[in-house]
């Protein structure tokens, strides 16, 4: 029978483990924007938590990259500038060139990265943006852990799931739609045709380049509302 300190702990982790996924769904969703502080007292008063949960929360957040904390100061959210975008997009390209080629090289089954992709072809053809975007994410996830090097999907998750967290916020404020990533469907298709053909080395010169032309725009893309369509009215002047 367990000890009851270690149901009191167990209790504890949940708990807080619970705080971490609601403030990580308001971060996702756009309602606390990038570079806003997470003052503890607020979320406890908000969720009707210990000021202490929500700081270990905000701890698990801190380590999965959705928010940022100096010594002694409140938590922001990450707020990524386009300098740091790009930066990203060429570490992106290093880490999942290489996952391509080892997942080429191992013959690493491709049915969850074609099973992420046709979510992502769904998702274009219903001009649904979140479910996109959660497509694509599943994408480079799956392509990182079909490397079969746990250090690799280790970094990969660090790195691509609060930039992903970042796009999101940056989609809901702008009302962005699927154009950025309609774009990019036939490259997906590309990676996984030359990982299925066993081309390691081409596979992961291609994925390098691919995220170098993604990365030199995608901030801009992110930035851009879409263009508003004409009232009938305009059409008819």
């Amino acid at each position: 029978m367990p000890k009851p300190n270690q149901n009191a702990n167990g209790a504890g982790s949940l708990v807080k483990h619970a705080l971490a996924e609601r403030l990580r769904d308001e971060i996702v969703a756009g309602r606390i924007a990038p570079g806003v502080r997470i003052v503890e007292g607020t979320w406890g008063r908000k969720f009707g938590a210990a000021q202490a949960s929500v700081r270990e929360a905000i701890n698990i957040l801190a380590h999965e990259g959705f928010v940022t904390k100096a010594s002694g100061r409140s938590a922001r959210v990450v707020s990524l500038s386009e300098q740091d975008v790009l930066q990203l997009f060429e570490l992106r390209g290093a880490l999942e060139g290489l996952a391509a080629r080892l997942a080429a090289a191992r013959g690493a089954d491709m049915a969850q990265l074609e099973h992420a992709l046709e979510r992502m072809r769904r998702a274009s053809r219903s001009g649904k943006s979140d479910e996109i975007l959660d497509a694509d994410r599943q994408f480079h996830l799956e392509l990182c852990d079909l490397s079969g090097n746990p250090h690799l999907q280790q970094h990969a998750r660090r790195l691509l799931l609060p930039l992903f967290a970042f796009v999101r916020m940056r989609v809901a404020a702008t009302g962005q739609n699927t154009s950025p990533w309609n774009r990019g469907l036939d490259a997906h298709q590309r990676i996984v045709d030359l990982i299925r053909e066993r081309e390691g080395e081409v596979a992961e010169q291609y994925v390098r380049r691919l995220m170098a032309r993604f990365g030199a725009t995608a901030y801009q893309d992110w930035q851009k509302a879409p263009a508003q369509k004409k009232t009938r009215s305009a059409k008819r002047k």
